[in-house]
């Protein structure tokens, strides 16, 4: 393992501290405590992992599995379901090759998220990352009506040392992506990433905006690789789930930017994204400095929890 992969290891057992004591102390306590695996067993695990916020549904997805293991395995011994749960939470992840196209291919990467969920720390983190890969990379100010927002994402193409279009407050946003593809494809910038506004009180407003960017990208740069990134905020637990529901219903979302999860309980959150939703979580923030912002790693992060 890398010097710096160790590193965000550490960082990631640090941050899920919380997480842990809501989760894999209540779970060691469970396989310590009963001396043999029956329903009282089952029930104390499945009450554990709903308190950390893996969800309902993912939770009887986790447990069915598990008790298929234990018959399948003739197991007889509560501490050997340890691992058991590991592996079957690591599945309720695994969706496969979680694809990094954007960040070697000609690509425009929408960002999208409530305000408040680290949306444009979260952009900055990463364009500073790609611009460090030696990526030519440019941002947009699409968030034209929340105040400050172009300044923000201003101070960060500052500090990631990476270009920036800006309108006005209170421009059209699609106007603002249609200059910044533009200045993309005339600078021969690798990755455009646009970062837009998140009203969802107002969702009709925001799907109509997104389909106007949409059609903007469409038209004047169709060649580009498309990716949407939704950021959401790993302390809201299962409302972070339901924002993920709604903007799947405003955009084709391909992946998830999960924030402030070493300030949580309810990191459990990542693994009910996952398997409830389909859609992968493909960074996870941890921190404020820009290389706490990383690529999500199922089995890194179940070991972390269990650490």
């Amino acid at each position: 393992m890398a010097e710096g992969k160790k590193g965000f290891f550490g960082r990631l057992v640090e941050g899920l501290q919380k997480t842990r004591e809501s989760i894999a102390s209540g779970i060691d306590s469970i396989f310590s405590g009963f001396s043999a695996i029956d329903d009282d067993f089952y029930e104390e695990i499945e009450e554990t992992l709903i308190m950390g916020d893996l969800g309902i549904a993912t939770t009887m997805k986790v447990m069915d599995d598990l008790r298929r293991q234990v018959k399948e395995q003739h197991i007889r011994e509560p501490a050997e379901c340890r691992a058991l749960l590991m592996d079957s939470l690591k599945r309720q992840m695994d969706l496969g090759e979680n694809a990094y196209e954007f960040e070697n291919r000609k690509s425009v990467v929408l960002v999208i998220g409530v305000n408040g969920v680290g949306k444009t720390t979260s952009i900055g983190k990463l364009a500073g990352q790609l611009k460090d890969r030696g990526r030519r990379v440019i941002l947009a100010a699409a968030d034209t009506f929340r105040a400050a927002a172009v300044e923000q994402l201003t101070e960060w193409a500052h500090r990631a040392n990476v270009e920036i279009i800006a309108h006005q407050e209170g421009s059209d946003p699609a106007a603002v992506i249609y200059d910044a593809v533009a200045a993309a494809k005339a600078r021969g910038a690798d990755v455009l990433i646009c970062d837009t506004a998140g009203r969802l009180h107002n969702k009709k407003n925001l799907m109509e905006e997104l389909k106007k960017i949409d059609r903007v990208i469409t038209r004047e740069y169709p060649d580009a690789y498309r990716e949407t990134l939704v950021v959401l905020d790993g302390t809201t637990g299962q409302n972070a789930l339901a924002q993920a529901r709604q903007f799947m219903e405003a955009a084709d979302v391909t992946g998830i930017i999960l924030t402030k999860l070493d300030g949580t309980a309810k990191g459990g959150i990542a693994v009910a994204i996952q398997s409830e939703l389909g859609i992968p979580v493909k960074y996870i923030g941890i921190g404020e400095q820009i290389d706490d912002l990383q690529k999500f790693d199922a089995d890194s992060f179940i070991n972390a929890l269990f650490a």
